[in-house]
């Protein structure tokens, strides 16, 4: 996951990952240089965080708690 720590919907996301026992790797790209050129490539220039690339190739751009849930299958 790409993001920043002062981002609130950042923080959402992670917590619901944790809340969920969802392992990720965390980047800050407001402190990772190569973080943030890499989520620019993704997201056509823009700094859209956060954004969760997954192993299959998909991407959630901010997402929500639906597309979260949606996402790993939780009821």
């Amino acid at each position: 996951m790409y993001g920043t720590m002062w981002r609130g919907d950042c923080l959402r996301a992670r917590s619901f990952l944790k809340r969920h026992g969802i392992p990720y790797e965390w980047v800050d790209i407001s402190h990772d240089p190569v973080g943030l050129e890499s989520i620019m490539q993704v997201n056509g220039g823009m700094r859209s965080v956060p954004t969760i690339l997954f192993p299959d190739g998909s991407i959630l751009i901010e997402p929500n708690k639906r597309e979260l849930t949606e996402k790993f299958e939780i009821s």
